[in-house]
């Protein structure tokens, strides 16, 4: 993942280096996001500023640095995200005239806003991504969200400064403290467990709300700011309802083959090693695969392990892993080591947020990143309660409800989490009872790992289409 973030003075009366500064500060604040490389994108004359934290994935040289701008300078982008066909996009670019200095994504986001305008470009984006776009020419600033909302972006007026980041902590910085509490947002996080877009937690500041595009005229008079909706899950299950597949069933299996193979190989485009969560069920066991078939080294493979056998799913996926010939490795977790890590929720989460997933995926993150940049891979309905909670909303409940099912949230790493959290209040209610603010990015607790490197079978490797 990375990180983006911007400072605008509506006032334009902010030297550039006091921008450059600002948006510093707050670029700094996401620098677990974007690791790799950082920049900045200043200009004053119109009271904007453009930052960028990068986690390298593809184009791993200096030609993928952010802030970018387009080769006809009229564009300035700062991206978090990765569009998946940005291959295809960039031989249908090639053929109209265009040509790439390096060979990362941001160009190509880049080269097709240049040929279709923003509207057209991020029809044509399969992927998931949040970026902001300065057009230098309309001085109009965009903000878009990728359609599921996989990637945050929140954004907000402090005063006469609107400000947007990947993460609540960086408006927090520029707002210098001055936030209230949303007690609106307080109330539908109590009946939902998250707080769904566009609203966050705090009164003056927003999400934008999954396949939505922000626009900001900074020339125009009066309200500037418009939000519209170029992509919307519940049209899209109107228009399957109406326009339903019609083939055969050997036929439906084909597309369905086809769909996830393509699906999955251009998530697989990356110029630093990639890995897998492996659990064993039917979801992550065929997305592993199908990456097992489509590569010519093993895939790794990670699972988590529990001591308690009645919910440990590591023998499955150890099982699978055999089967796929994947390199796999497992980690077992204590419910010590669990409850570790329940003090640094809260600075990893920037608002509350109930789901229990958030545990585990978060330890099996922390554990992978020493080896892989992982691709994740977790049962269906589960990535659906992870994402942006609007959305399920907005289906009319055609998405799972958070808690709905069992799946990771339930297990001994979930019970150790609401024991900790349990006793946490108790110690901290008690007269007497002082609380412990936890450092923000505390090195996680040792973990038992266990590693298989067993030789693939090649006789049982899945062949692709079948």
């Amino acid at each position: 993942m990375c990180g983006i973030a911007g400072y605008l003075d509506g006032a334009r009366q902010t030297a550039a280096a006091a921008l450059e500064h600002r948006v510093q500060a707050m670029a700094l604040q996401l620098s677990h996001r974007g690791p790799d490389d950082s920049g900045t994108w200043v200009d004053a004359s119109v009271g904007l500023a453009l930052a960028s934290r990068r986690l390298a994935i593809v184009d791993l040289s200096p030609e993928g640095h952010q802030p970018m701008r387009s080769r006809s300078g009229r564009y300035v982008v700062t991206y978090n995200g990765e569009i998946y066909n940005f291959l295809e996009l960039r031989r249908s670019l090639e053929t109209l005239g265009h040509r790439f200095r390096g060979h990362s994504d941001t160009e190509v986001l880049l080269a097709a806003i240049t040929e279709w305008g923003v509207d057209g470009a991020i029809q044509a984006f399969e992927g998931m991504f949040a970026f902001a776009l300065w057009d230098r020419e309309s001085r109009a600033l965009h903000l878009v969200r990728d359609r599921m909302g996989e990637k945050p972006l929140y954004y907000g007026w402090l005063g006469n400064r609107f400000v947007f980041a990947s993460e609540l902590r960086s408006i927090e910085v520029a707002s210098d403290g001055g936030l209230a509490i949303d007690r609106d947002a307080v109330a539908r996080y109590a009946q939902s467990g998250a707080i769904p877009a566009p609203h966050s937690i705090y009164s003056a500041i927003k999400k934008l709300p999954a396949g939505a595009h922000l626009t900001l005229e900074t020339e125009a008079a009066g309200d500037a700011l418009r939000i519209d909706t170029y992509w919307s899950l519940r049209d899209a299950v109107r228009r399957g309802i109406e326009a339903p597949f019609t083939g055969t069933a050997a036929e439906a299996r084909e597309q369905l083959q086809s769909l996830l193979e393509r699906s999955i190989v251009t998530r697989m485009i990356a110029d630093v090693p990639l890995g897998a969560f492996l659990s064993g069920g039917i979801d992550s066991s065929t997305v592993v695969a199908i990456m097992q078939s489509k590569s010519e080294r093993a895939v790794k493979t990670f699972t988590i392990g529990f001591r308690d056998e009645a919910y440990n799913e590591a023998p499955r996926a150890a099982e699978v892993a055999r089967h796929l010939g994947t390199d796999h490795t497992e980690f077992f977790v204590s419910g010590d080591q669990a409850q570790s890590v329940v003090p640094r929720l809260a600075s990893v989460f920037d608002e509350p947020f109930a789901d229990p997933s958030g545990l585990p995926t978060l330890l099996l993150c922390e554990l992978t990143r020493r080896y892989v940049s992982p691709l994740p891979v977790e049962p269906a309905t589960l990535a659906l309660d992870r994402l942006d909670p609007a959305w399920r909303a907005d289906a009319g409940g055609l998405g799972a409800r958070p808690g709905s099912r069992t799946a990771v949230g339930q297990r001994p790493l979930a019970r150790a989490a609401s024991i900790s959290i349990a006793e946490r209040i108790d110690s901290e209610t008690r007269p007497g009872g002082r609380r412990q603010r936890p450092a923000r990015h505390a090195p996680p607790a040792p973990f038992r790992l266990r590693r298989e490197g067993r030789p693939r079978d090649r006789s049982r490797r899945p062949t692709g289409r079948r």
